[in-house]
């Protein structure tokens, strides 16, 4: 379950001061689960007040009880993968695993950048944080990729290659959600469509230069 101790120990019982690195992992845990639709916000509002106000790994515990340790799934035996193809230059592995399917922030931060595969479907959200979405190594598993960015109070800034066909269709109120980066790309590029909603908030999506034609 968490990485909280569930039993009484002489190196670790339950009555424990809990540190602040303590309190950050079980915030993360509760975060994930925002993502993954385990919790509502509402939960992991009362949830995330109760860490905070936790001065020992007692109270800490029953706050993770009823949920998975971050970034675990059940297993099985794997899928077979259609080959990894090209398209104007992007690698489509159709069937590979994603990297991530979500990113969330709330009163904290995401990353997703650098060499990673895009799902077909990935969801963002930010609530008082922000979140930063690199597409400039990813691989794909689809040449349709739908993003999702809601913004309450927060910002999610998204980077795209120059060259892949982008569509955004997202709504800003009382905040800001960034179209000028819709066009067509090149031949064959996959097309990456942007949705969603900033309040209060900003959602940002600019064009940029492919990391391997930086580096080049």
């Amino acid at each position: 379950m968490t990485h909280l101790p569930e039993k009484p120990d002489p190196a670790r019982p339950v009555e424990m001061r809990a540190s602040d690195a303590d309190r950050d992992r079980v915030a993360q845990i509760l975060r994930d689960a925002v993502g993954e639709g385990r919790l509502t916000l509402e939960e992991v509002d009362e949830r995330l007040d109760a860490v905070y106000k936790a001065k020992t790994y007692s109270e800490l515990e029953p706050l993770t009880r009823d949920l998975p340790a971050s970034g675990s799934a059940p297993s099985g035996p794997p899928a077979p993968r259609p080959a990894a193809g090209t398209a104007g230059g992007f690698v489509i592995a159709p069937g590979e695993a994603p990297t991530w399917t979500n990113g969330v922030a709330i009163m904290g931060g995401f990353e997703r950048k650098g060499v990673w595969t895009v799902p077909e479907s990935f969801t963002a959200f930010a609530y008082w944080g922000g979140g930063d979405i690199d597409l400039r190594e990813a691989r794909f598993t689809s040449r349709t990729v739908h993003i999702t960015a809601v913004a309450i109070m927060g910002g999610i800034d998204i980077i795209v290659p120059d060259d892949v066909n982008v569509r955004v269709t997202g709504v800003g109120i009382m905040g800001g959600f960034e179209h000028r980066a819709t066009g067509p790309g090149v031949p064959g590029a996959p097309e990456i469509v942007i949705s969603g909603l900033a309040f209060w908030g900003g959602v940002d999506v600019k064009r940029r230069p492919r990391r391997r034609e930086v580096q080049d």
